[in-house]
């Protein structure tokens, strides 16, 4: 089907959802910068001294667990078959660091989805239990990562890529 027979018009191609999903995953930069003001504002009011402490930053706390786990979902978004830097890419490629990258990763997330369940189980504070639920957030978040993870690891590893191999070993 040509793109005047699509109604696009000539020249322009049609955009994939990879392409749009791949635009969408760039609003982890906004949450994560909301849970990083999140961070300042808890540490500005426990530097500022005031009454009641700790009692003034949970629910801070509770936002910037929140904020991550949304912005770290929405990086999971991106396209898998790229890498965003160098150290990305040399960890994808070598078999051995990407697994430990996917054990660390996976103990992460597991950890504070079950740190947050039996949290939000147990809590006779509504506070812990404001926390523990940010924490699952937190985790499910760090699942999604997990799941592109692993799919980066697939489509960069050298050792199951013989011709990339080969033109590595050249290189």
């Amino acid at each position: 089907m040509s793109s005047a027979a699509s109604g696009l018009p000539m020249g322009k191609a049609a955009r994939s959802s990879r392409d749009f999903f791949q635009w969408l995953s760039y609003l982890q930069y906004p949450a994560l910068l909301v849970a990083l003001g999140y961070v300042f504002k808890s540490g500005w009011a426990l530097s500022a001294g005031k009454t009641g402490g700790l009692a003034l930053v949970y629910d801070d706390w509770n936002y910037v667990l929140l904020y991550a786990g949304i912005g770290i979902g929405l990086s999971s978004l991106q396209d898998p078959t790229k890498t965003q830097n160098e150290i990305s890419r040399r960890v994808w490629q070598d078999p051995r660091k990407g697994r430990w990258m996917l054990i660390l990763l996976a103990a992460y997330a597991l950890g504070a989805m079950g740190v947050g369940l039996v949290g939000a189980y147990l809590a006779a504070d509504s506070v812990v239990n404001q926390l523990s639920l940010g924490l699952v957030a937190f985790g499910l978040g760090m699942v999604g990562l997990l799941k592109t993870a692993i799919e980066m690891r697939e489509h960069h590893r050298l050792d199951r890529q013989p011709a990339a191999a080969a033109e590595g070993a050249h290189a």
